[in-house]
């Protein structure tokens, strides 16, 4: 099994099937086969298989989600694309240190996703919110214009570049050292249990919870809580509520 396996690219309410098709070509290319599509405006058609040109079972197998959520909720790094700067600061990668986290994680068989926004405005702050780390392209700011399928194709590339050299690498993972991460979906709890003991305890206004949470996000984010760590949190959020 190839580490690429573990690998999702991750399509969020892609708008032209055109794109579906030519981010599934950079794809295969490089050794991804598992697309996910997050409320595609238009679901694949033949404009998508055409466009493919030979990766049309990337297309014909690509799972369809309703939310980005439900994509990632098996996966223990998530990490989103941005081309620019917001307000509220997250951890960034390089396109290579991106590639390189990748395979360093989906080589220890865990689930990973890298997620493109929508072709006009990439992702929301929400969404970004949920993403472990932050990938942008550093084009050419006089002329940064990529379309989804050219970002797809770098970053892939920085995947694929990765997964070689470690194949390649004579050092061998000690998976006596390998570190638990909890899934998204654990995460999410982990959050929503949080914001939950926030509120009952006042300490969070609940006209205004996003203010606080977003940079509690942020805070265990840049973190990077473990599976073992969560639990721990995850406890004493039970012991607080058995207080009010």
């Amino acid at each position: 099994m190839s580490y690429l396996d573990n690998v999702k690219i991750v399509l969020v309410e892609t708008s032209h099937t055109g794109n579906m098709g030519s981010a599934a070509r950079a794809m295969k290319t490089m050794g991804l086969t598992n697309l996910c599509l997050v409320n595609p405006v238009i679901k694949p058609d033949s404009q998508s298989i055409s466009l493919a040109a030979g990766a049309s079972d990337i297309i014909k197998q690509a799972q369809i989600f309703s939310s980005l959520e439900e994509a990632v909720a098996d996966c223990s790094l998530v990490i989103g694309t941005s081309a620019r700067p917001r307000s509220l600061q997250w951890p960034n990668l390089t396109p290579k240190e991106c590639g390189d986290k990748i395979i360093a994680e989906a080589a220890c068989h865990a689930q990973v996703a890298l997620v493109f926004g929508r072709e006009r405005v990439g992702l929301t702050n929400d969404e970004l919110q949920k993403c472990h780390f932050h990938v942008g392209i550093p084009a050419n700011p006089d002329y940064s214009s990529l379309n989804l399928a050219m970002s797809v194709q770098v970053l892939s590339y920085e995947i694929r570049m990765s997964m070689l050299s470690t194949q390649n690498s004579s050092l061998k993972l000690d998976h006596q050292d390998v570190i638990e991460y909890p899934k998204d979906e654990d995460i999410e709890r982990f959050y929503q249990h949080l914001e939950q003991t926030l509120l009952q305890t006042g300490f969070i206004n609940p006209n205004h919870p996003g203010q606080i949470m977003g940079r509690l996000r942020r805070l265990f984010t840049r973190a990077r809580i473990e599976q073992q760590e969560l639990n721990i949190l995850r406890g004493i959020l039970t012991s607080v509520d058995k207080r009010q």
